[in-house]
């Protein structure tokens, strides 16, 4: 119960002041997207909206928010569940948008959630009460991108004493917003006459109350503090004379007041209970020991004394937001013993009634470390996936010391530092962290510890990757090898989500070398390859396809594309398999199958099951116009453009560079020139700030293009330059050749320039590699069915010279597995069944050429 309480529209007070300015102007906001009343405490924002919700014409769906769904999974949680009590079979396809991954992708997720309203036919409203204590940026994010899109019959009501941290600038220019501020919800001067007329016993005169009113000024809790002030006022003149300050002098002085005035028992049960943020009487009586917690809550509320009921039936409170501030900073600066014994208790009877999350925030307060960590232990597994957010407040909230003997927590905050990007640090936590693990040994069981140590050696690996430590990759991967020879749990790890992989797009980003990284991901290919149900090896697998595909080894890229696609382990995690089809796309265009390249694009989304197809068909979508527009259909590549719901004036964010970077193609394509250079400006931006050469490169190669089209072909070769420069020292071959035969000629009009040139700006010998890698290309696409490539051709020549398979990929620095290929398509190519007929074949095949 205690957590459904937060749902149900807070009950009415029978002597409530009637006032229909304010629930006209709360009515105005069903004409609106959403209606803000923001005003600081104590001027009944909560009770003017619940008492409009009650009296709404169609269905209200309440969330009394605290700090506990100051999280992107309870927040959300919450509004499903408010949502449910109106509508029960809400939402119940998009239980995903509750994992910690939709954070990572709102565009998708909350459009789920929007596609769920469209399905509500009358009007809607939801009610967010109490939203200041939401500070969580993706779920600020969420919400703005939700009323940017929320349908016409659905209402959002928020009530918050700040401003809102997103913006709402567009909302009030196309007047969708309805705004509530402080001088619509303080009381007027004739709404105090009836307040002390109707709802108390004081008799006061029209002075007197005049007075009350100018020194408030219409606050409504400075009201109801004076009013009960005043009942035990020997001097009422005198009194109502010392009201004067600001609010949260008057709150304090009154409550102060209030307070020294009831007996020493309330005070007592008010101190010890308002370390609780709901109560009935079975918590009060666990938190204070009194046997009379239920009379107690009855006397609090016939003294009208800020207790607010949150049920009709009356069973269950909560103190008003100011009473309860004053409470809990009187107890901790008075009364420590009494504050931490009440947390303390009042944990006890969370964990006793199975409300674990609930208990550990109070044993944190109550500064009982070891029963915190030991619930936070028993909740860890279940939480790493939903709330990893609010386990590492947890953790960070506790003395290290009460949690070194549980590396588990260790290794929670480790890989949470490492999907937060924070990896340098991550490194050094994690290098400190292998000292105590050590130390550790011999005092738990063996098998234990080696996972322990295994999987931390696993995420110093991932750490030193991202830092470009390839050297010292090997070594922690090594370690985790000779730990846990079946793998690291985290390498096992299987998953639906496309999102969630922030920043890592583009694997071969990751590294600026690309020379060196080519024989680190060789090695652990080979050296994971044999192993089954270990999704980590499609990561090496996709880099190293990607690192072939970029030196122009299209075939050796598409045998281990092939030996990749063949696993079913990789089928389990959608981002992986989604970006080797795109990679298989790339490679079929690579070799002239056009045909077969559309149909990967055109089967990849609609074979997986994911809750973030709608990301997945927009990447889909961006691949098939970049297709379109190298085959020279600009006009489909534009009408992607007007159904992709991308603009060049949009704030890019890094996991969507290469879409704009297409659409930077297929403005310039379309002669939007000014439009593309914008757009670019902004990527370089981007890349720049990632530090990531190889979206540099791209972008420059791009950006050459673009000048070039635009007239300023100096400019374009002065950045093509730039790219070359950049690209020449790695290789870089495709990324060049796949934008088609305006950079090739780009490319050779360079070259005729840089020939004349006493010092060229850029090595002649890459732009001559380029050259005759575009003529191979193009010339390749051209053979019949028996022709042989050039690779395929040097391996049958150094067959023919009497060499076996693996000096023939000593010398030509592939692997054994490669030359098979090659071999296997000699075979088929040539239509011979063995060595001797292939020589044979191959001598009439370079006759004939």
């Amino acid at each position: 119960m205690i957590r459904s309480t937060s749902l149900l529209i807070p009950p009415v007070r029978k002597s409530l002041v009637s006032r229909p300015r304010l629930t006209c102007k709360l009515e105005e906001g069903m004409e609106t997207k959403l209606t803000l009343l923001s005003a600081q405490a104590g001027y009944g924002k909560t009770t003017a909206l619940s008492e409009w919700a009650r009296q709404c014409r169609c269905p209200v769906a309440w969330i009394s928010l605290d700090k506990y769904n100051n999280d992107w999974s309870a927040f959300w949680s919450c509004v499903l569940d408010s949502i449910r009590e109106s509508l029960p079979r809400f939402g119940e396809s998009i239980g995903f948008l509750l994992e910690q991954e939709s954070a990572a992708s709102i565009d998708s997720s909350i459009s789920a959630f929007l596609n769920e309203l469209n399905l509500i036919k009358d009007d809607f409203v939801l009610i967010l009460d109490d939203y200041h204590v939401i500070e969580n940026a993706p779920v600020n994010e969420s919400i703005r991108y939700m009323l940017e899109h929320l349908p016409p019959h659905v209402h959002l009501y928020i009530a918050s004493r700040t401003e809102l941290l997103f913006p709402t600038a567009r909302l009030l220019a196309k007047g969708e917003i309805n705004v509530i501020r402080v001088d619509d919800i303080r009381f007027e001067l004739e709404e105090g006459f009836v307040f002390f007329r109707e709802t108390t016993d004081l008799s006061l005169t029209e002075k007197q109350v005049v007075e009350l009113f100018h020194q408030t000024e219409g606050w409504v809790s400075g009201l109801q503090l004076a009013a009960i002030s005043l009942k035990r006022s020997g001097n009422i003149a005198d009194t109502i004379s010392q009201f004067n300050g600001r609010q949260r002098h008057i709150s304090d002085y009154l409550l102060e007041e209030v307070f020294e005035h009831l007996s020493v028992s309330l005070r007592e049960f008010l101190l010890a209970t308002s370390v609780l943020n709901r109560m009935n009487w079975e918590m009060c009586l666990a938190v204070t020991g009194k046997a009379d917690s239920q009379d107690q809550l009855e006397q609090l509320e016939q003294l009208n004394l800020f207790i607010v009921p949150l049920d009709d039936q009356r069973n269950w409170f909560r103190y008003h937001h100011l009473l309860s501030e004053f409470l809990q900073q009187l107890s901790a600066r008075e009364h420590t013993e009494l504050w931490k014994q009440s947390h303390h208790r009042a944990a006890a009877w969370h964990e006793n009634e199975g409300l674990y999350e609930e208990a550990v925030e109070h044993y944190i307060k109550a500064q009982q470390a070891d029963d915190a960590v030991r619930l936070i232990d028993r909740l860890l597994p279940e939480l790493m996936q939903s709330k990893g957010s609010v386990l590492v407040r947890w953790i960070t909230s506790l003395p290290e010391s009460s949690y070194e003997h549980m590396p588990t927590f260790e290794l929670f905050y480790i890989s949470n530092l490492l999907m937060d990007g924070e990896w340098s640090r991550g490194l050094h936590r994690a290098e400190q962290a292998e000292k105590r693990f050590e130390a550790m040994r011999g005092f738990i069981p063996e098998p234990e510890w080696n996972q322990l140590i295994g999987n931390l050696y696993y995420l110093c690996g991932i750490f030193s990757y991202l830092q470009q430590d390839l050297p010292l990759t090997s070594r922690y991967f090594e370690l985790s090898e000779l730990y846990l020879p079946e793998g690291s749990s985290f390498q096992r790890i299987s998953s639906k989500r496309y999102q969630g992989h922030e920043g890592f797009m583009d694997l071969l980003s990751l590294t600026n070398n690309l020379r060196e990284v080519e024989q680190f991901l060789l090695k652990w290919v080979k050296t994971w390859e044999k192993k089954r149900n270990y999704p980590f090896v499609g990561y090496h697998y996709l880099s190293y396809c990607l690192l072939l595909y970029e030196w122009n080894r299209i075939e050796e890229a598409e045998l281990y594309l092939g030996q990749a696609i063949s696993r079913d382990d990789l089928r389990t995690n959608v981002w992986i398999w989604i970006h080797l089809g795109l990679a298989s796309s790339w490679i079929q265009r690579a070799l002239g199958r056009e045909s077969q390249a559309i149909e990967w694009l055109n089967d990849l989304g609609s074979n997986v099951d994911s809750p973030d197809q709608q990301v997945i068909w927009k990447r889909i979508k961006a691949e098939q116009a970049q297709l379109f527009l190298s085959q020279g259909q600009p006009q489909q590549a534009c009408d992607w453009l007007e159904q992709s719901g991308i603009s060049h004036l949009d704030e890019v964010k890094p996991r969507y560079f290469e879409e704009y970077l297409i659409l930077v193609r297929i403005l310039a394509a379309n002669n939007r020139i000014e439009d593309a250079q914008q757009l670019l400006e902004q990527l370089e931006r981007l890349a720049d700030k990632e530090n990531r050469l190889r979206g540099r490169i791209k972008l420059k190669i791009v950006q050459s293009m673009v000048l070039r089209q635009s007239d300023h072909p100096q400019e374009a070769f002065e950045t093509l330059v730039t790219a070359l420069r950049l690209s020449e020292p790695a290789g870089y071959i495709r990324s060049f050749l796949d934008e088609g035969p305006l950079m090739v000629k780009m490319l050779a009009e360079l070259l005729n320039e840089q020939q004349e040139a006493a010092m060229p700006l850029v090595p002649l010998k890459y732009i001559h590699l380029l050259l005759e890698a575009a003529g191979s290309d193009l010339s390749y696409k051209s053979l019949s069915n028996e022709a042989l490539t050039e690779q395929e051709e040097k391996v049958l020549g150094l067959l023919t010279e009497g060499l076996i398979y693996k000096e023939i990929a000593v010398r030509l620095n592939i692997s054994l597995d490669t030359v098979k290929f090659h071999m296997k398509n000699v075979y088929r190519k040539l239509g011979v069944n063995n060595r001797t007929q292939a020589i044979q074949r191959v001598k009439q095949h370079r006759h004939l050429n």
